[in-house]
């Protein structure tokens, strides 16, 4: 201890302080304070008005240095610091004070902001997206009985009574601003799981998701486990025309994600529009018209003179072995083109 003394006294006052005020917030941390008395107890410290604001509950607490709640309306903060839990910003911490900050205001707000995470995760559940990938393969897995669900549920922030909607996601943005997006009211969570992201949220919003989204939407009324496989398939069927597919709005043709991979392998059709598909043109054409059913709509959808649309048709047809003009024929290709699509997936 005689030499702890020593090196400290060689310290300058600003590192002397930094050390004060991380003794202070661990002591309040030991003492397991709530958030407000952790506004009051910044506040003393740092002898201006302290705020704390969680995003997730919208709750917001100020405090003035002598434990009372502010009288005057906020000022502009003169210095703030995000709170992070598991990666993910859940919340700030800001002083409003009236002058220039303080030397120790960063060492204030960073240690006080750890504390606001501590106490958000400790009498949560948190208000984070992200959640326990163990506790969300809980709720979705076939194998879960009703009472680890219910209790996985739970321990996620779902009350017992709330339905809860199943998503499965592919994107390049993070998995938390998506369920954000997807159920901006809460409660949402989201995880990874392998190559997918899996959205559990009361709510779904799909018309807040920006471009580059492609999402599979299980059943309202199904449970999470049968909803989270519906998901999946609906994630099949989505593609850049139809970023968004809700497994309800399937119908039948979800049973074309249940034929053997085997038997579509060997099924001519479909290896045809394989082979159609090794020219981009060739296939945004046929994925044009049987979109739109129509050759002239086709070309609009294309941007092309409809009897250009025709010949590129034709040539196509020679490839499938059939038709396209034919009732028959569009519905073959249709067939074809969706089930090569779900080989591709």
């Amino acid at each position: 201890m005689e030499a702890l003394a020593v090196r400290l006294s060689h310290l300058d006052a600003e590192a002397q302080g930094t050390i004060r005020v991380v003794m202070f917030y661990d002591t309040l941390m030991r003492r397991r304070v709530d958030l407000p008395a952790l506004a009051r107890a910044s506040a003393g410290l740092a002898e201006c008005v302290a705020g704390i604001r969680l995003h997730g509950s919208g709750r917001t607490i100020r405090a003035s240095p002598d434990g009372s709640e502010p009288a005057v309306p906020p000022s502009p903060a003169s210095s703030s610091a995000p709170v992070m839990l598991d990666d993910e910003e859940i919340g700030a911490v800001w002083l409003e004070r009236p002058g220039p900050p303080n030397p120790l205001d960063d060492a204030v707000l960073e240690r006080l902001a750890i504390a606001v995470a501590a106490v958000a995760e400790r009498y949560g559940p948190a208000h984070t997206t992200m959640a326990d990938p163990a506790l969300v393969e809980l709720v979705i897995s076939s194998g879960s009985d009703d009472a680890a669900r219910a209790r996985a549920l739970r321990l996620l922030g779902f009350a017992p009574d709330l339905p809860v909607r199943v998503v499965a996601v592919r994107s390049r943005l993070p998995l938390d601003r998506i369920g954000a997006l997807l159920c901006p009211a809460r409660p949402v969570k989201a995880a990874p799981l392998g190559d997918v992201g899996v959205v559990l949220a009361a709510t779904v919003d799909t018309d807040r998701l920006p471009s580059g989204v492609r999402a599979g939407i299980g059943a309202v009324d199904s449970g999470p486990d049968l909803a989270w496989r519906q998901a999946r398939t609906a994630l099949r069927f989505a593609t850049a025309d139809q970023p968004v597919v809700h497994y309800e709005g399937l119908g039948s043709l979800a049973l074309l994600a249940e034929v053997p991979q085997e038997a579509v392998r060997r099924n001519a059709d479909i290896a045809a529009v394989g082979r159609v598909a090794s020219s981009a043109e060739d296939l945004a054409t046929l994925q044009a018209y049987c979109a739109t059913g129509s050759r002239r709509r086709a070309a609009d959808v294309l941007h092309l003179h409809h009897s250009s649309v025709a010949r590129r048709l034709e040539q196509i047809g020679k490839v499938l072995g059939f038709d396209l003009a034919e009732p028959a024929g569009l519905v073959r290709a249709s067939l074809a083109l969706t089930a090569w699509r779900l080989q591709e997936s």
